[in-house]
């Protein structure tokens, strides 16, 4: 009612008095365009609280979806599967769940695979197969010699596979090998490569019938890898290797961060249970002492959908790599010498001028034409 009364008295003084009407007229108009804009302005509010709201909800749905992420694996220490001091019983009959094998020794401060002697060969092996579905096994070790860079050698690798305690040239393993390894190399056997620094960290998968290429420092049947300077280090180095949802994942802390480094990533692994866990090292004319401080197994509970139950339940029996010619070929691109990549971009760049000179003669050819048939 008293939004009326204002009306009334401006039809009154335009009666009486038109100069005072239109006055009012003007002063009413001037409120009906406040109202506008205050209508506006709290459409405008109502429509920022909105979006606003919008963002705090998928901002506290995003935080929910990583909080899930977060739990939704959980992570239990096998001790039974681990390898860590005072290394109790480790080597002797019965007493332990870890064999030693060949050159050897258990010392106060570490497993030493190999000393920094000529021609030796050692390993440390699981006694227990492994049924986990999903794992993730962290290795404490020190490479370190006397010999300068490029005259030390050759490295040592971290086992997962269906032999166990077999003597071969593999890194102090059986060539032939059924399962994964991860090999931490420390020399390069092929003079003519140019791209690749050693050390270096690579992983492959055997089914029992793949030799590994020793000459060419494995890369015929390589899943990928990385550059790692673990020699004669002050500090601690770590390798990182997970299996999870047939995915394998190979990290390295090598620099003293306490920070992992990504190595190689591949989907699509496929390995079978009931494998042994074990570590090895080899040395020939240039040697190393190879040593394992620890190696720490963990479960990995991770939560799968129905779908990812019903794909998984087919029994692996050989281990295998889905696309692994794709994988293999995507390496080698990654892994393109400077020069290689030079050229390429130089030829890359000069088709595309190529191109481009072929499209502005054809287009001034067809302007031209064009022209004429107008004349």
């Amino acid at each position: 009612m008293q939004r009326r009364i204002p009306m009334k008295t401006n039809v009154i003084r335009w009666r009486a008095e038109p100069n005072a009407t239109m006055a009012a007229a003007c002063s009413s108009c001037e409120s009906c365009g406040s109202a506008t804009d205050l209508m506006s302005k709290a459409k405008s509010m109502r429509l920022k609280s909105l979006w606003t709201f919008i963002l705090l909800i998928l901002t506290v749905r995003m935080s929910l979806a990583e909080e899930e992420d977060d739990h939704e694996m959980e992570e239990f220490l096998k001790r039974e599967f681990s390898l860590s001091k005072p290394y109790q019983g480790v080597g002797s009959l019965g007493s332990s769940h870890w064999e030693l094998m060949g050159d050897a020794m258990v010392t106060t401060e570490q497993v030493r695979l190999t000393p920094d002697m000529q021609s030796r060969q050692g390993a440390v092996w699981s006694r227990i197969p492994c049924h986990l579905k999903d794992w993730e096994m962290q290795v404490h070790f020190k490479i370190h010699g006397q010999g300068k860079k490029n005259l030390n050698g050759d490295g040592l690798a971290i086992w997962y596979t269906k032999e166990r305690v077999q003597k071969g040239p593999v890194f102090g393993n059986k060539d032939n090998f059924t399962g994964l390894g991860v090999f931490v190399d420390t020399y390069p056997n092929e003079e003519k490569q140019l791209e690749r620094i050693f050390p270096f960290v690579l992983a492959m998968v055997g089914n029992g019938s793949i030799s590994y290429d020793h000459e060419r420092d494995g890369r015929p049947t390589e899943l990928g890898g990385c550059n790692a300077m673990v020699r004669n280090l002050k500090h601690d180095s770590f390798l990182f290797i997970r299996y999870v949802r047939r995915r394998l994942t190979v990290m390295i802390d090598i620099d003293g961060q306490h920070e992992w480094r990504d190595c190689l990533d591949i989907p699509g692994v496929r390995l079978p249970l009931g494998y042994y866990f074990g570590a090895s090292a080899i040395t020939g004319d240039l040697s190393d002492n190879h040593d394992i401080i620890s190696l720490k197994l963990y479960q990995l509970t991770v939560l799968r959908s129905q779908k990812e139950e019903e794909e998984e339940e087919e029994e692996i029996t050989i281990p295998s790599v889905d696309n692994l010619d794709l994988v293999r070929w995507s390496q080698k691109e990654e892994g393109m010498s400077g020069i290689a990549i030079f050229f390429t971009a130089l030829f890359s760049m000069l088709g595309c001028i190529f191109l481009i000179v072929i499209g502005i003669v054809v287009y001034s050819h067809w302007n031209e034409s064009r022209r004429k048939r107008f004349y």
